[in-house]
């Protein structure tokens, strides 16, 4: 391990917590990928989860694998870390000249109505202080009736504000969508198809896909539902969700692919000698925005601390991120139990992925045993 700048007893602590909790039943499956420097130290899965098939069950409803050994390749529906991968899309047209982050919203989306919403900046949707909701009143409606990701944005555009833009934090999906949307109206090309364009292809992540592709049957875990919910036409891993592609949450991947895009953040936007952000843009983007909007409560500013898509750990607001992390530390979340972070002060790159919702305490409890193995 001393090539790899960790100790190995304490990197070992952390693959034995992964262990645990599957031989435990806590856990299904995990994979675990841990890097510094670019390079990797950790790249290792536990448990037996089921696989997503094709085509659909008789039920409509998707059929699925007996239970089948995780590997680190096995591709996870990773929810809401979805959402930084997005607006490291919009940075691309920031530093484009193509947009501003202090750019009104109503530039680009001159259907939205409300005197507030004149206040609303792209900056506003990516640090999460825009003022929308996390999710639309008419959510499960509009999923129980397979609704385009269209209605969705036109709804968000007329849908009331929780408060002023700018002058609380709230956590909002609707923020990302219209992200997405701006993303193709800009570019005249789906936000999955720009995205695999300028990162994943590029980035060789072959099984990463913002919906479902016809590469990934067989190999998609499937995800466990909150608190035993019923399967349904409309849920994480019915045909309508997979397809979807939803920008605040649809993402496809494996845990060592991630890894790499944080590495590439982590090296400044290069990779393997190929810029795919500019170091202006990546400090941009992992920097502490909330700390500069000037209408923001001082506690609100000192919890909730965001970068342009990236939660950053000065606010120790999500578990997930740990106790031991550096302060300039980045990462996100999703609801279906994933993890990811990079440390720009120790280097390190960390992405944990299982399908058991609610687990964000669990991963921060290996966040922990990673960042105390860095030496």
């Amino acid at each position: 391990m001393a090539t790899t700048g960790f100790d190995s007893a304490r990197l070992a602590r952390a693959a034995e917590l992964c262990a645990e909790a599957v031989g435990r039943g806590d856990l299904e499956g995990a994979s675990l990928f841990v890097a510094r420097g670019g390079e990797v130290a950790l790249n290792r899965a536990w448990g037996k989860v089921r696989f997503r098939l094709d085509p659909d069950g008789p039920t409509g409803l998707p059929a699925a694998s007996e239970p089948r050994p995780v590997t680190p390749e096995t591709v996870w529906l990773v929810a809401s870390v979805t959402k930084p991968i997005v607006c490291a899309g919009v940075c691309l047209l920031l530093e484009r000249g193509m947009v501003g982050l202090d750019d009104p919203v109503r530039r680009f989306f001159p259907e939205m109505t409300g005197e507030d919403r004149r206040e609303m900046t792209l900056r506003h949707l990516l640090t999460h202080t825009s003022g929308l909701p996390d999710m639309l009143p008419e959510n499960v409606e509009l999923r129980r009736s397979h609704a385009p990701i269209a209605e969705y944005v036109r709804r968000a555009c007329v849908t009331p504000l929780r408060f002023r833009p700018g002058t609380d934090v709230s956590y909002q999906s609707m923020g990302i969508l219209l992200l997405g949307a701006l993303i193709e109206r800009l570019t005249d090309l789906p936000c999955r198809r720009f995205l695999a364009r300028e990162f994943f292809e590029p980035l060789g992540m072959t099984t990463t896909e913002l919906g479902w592709s016809p590469a990934l049957p067989g190999r998609a875990a499937v995800a466990r539902l909150d608190g035993g919910t019923a399967p349904s036409l409309w849920d994480w891993n019915s045909r309508y969700w997979r397809d979807f592609g939803a920008p605040w949450g649809g993402l496809f991947a494996s845990a060592p692919e991630v890894g790499r895009f944080l590495m590439m953040l982590g090296s400044g936007g290069v990779w393997r000698d190929r810029h795919y952000l500019g170091r202006a843009t990546v400090q941009e983007m992992t920097r502490n925005q909330t700390a500069d909007l000037p209408n923001l409560p001082d506690a609100v500013r000192r919890r909730s601390t965001w970068g342009l898509g990236w939660r950053v750990a000065a606010g120790r607001e999500s578990d997930y991120l740990g106790d031991l992390t550096g302060r300039r530390a980045f990462g996100h979340a999703g609801a279906t139990g994933t993890g990811v972070w990079h440390d720009p002060d120790s280097g390190v790159t960390f992405v944990l992925f299982t399908n058991q919702p609610g687990c964000g305490r669990f991963i921060g409890l290996v966040s922990n045993a990673v960042a105390a193995a860095a030496l």
